[in-house]
């Protein structure tokens, strides 16, 4: 099973995260996400707080809203594992 063996070497839910911000233009908010890949909205903030401080994604403020938006480094990284789910 191909999805099986992706998850030996990625944790699912924040490599589909990246993937997610990714794939769509669109605004994207920490519970939009959340719903996206399947997880409760504080576990997505904890996993975009630990991407923020590792500069694959920014916050930035609207208002009460807090729109999330990958770097340049973070989208390299989720381009690469979109290549690496294909191959497996």
């Amino acid at each position: 099973m191909k999805k099986d063996i992706f998850e030996v070497f990625f944790r699912r839910k924040p490599a589909m995260i990246l993937v997610a911000l990714r794939k769509s233009n669109k605004n994207r908010y920490g519970s939009i996400l959340a719903k996206e890949v399947d997880c409760t909205y504080s576990h997505a903030v904890k996993i975009l707080q630990e991407m923020e401080r590792a500069k694959l994604v920014d916050f930035v403020k609207q208002g009460r809203i807090k729109i999330i938006r990958l770097t340049d480094t973070g989208n390299r990284v989720a381009e690469h594992i979109e290549r690496i789910k294909n191959l497996l």
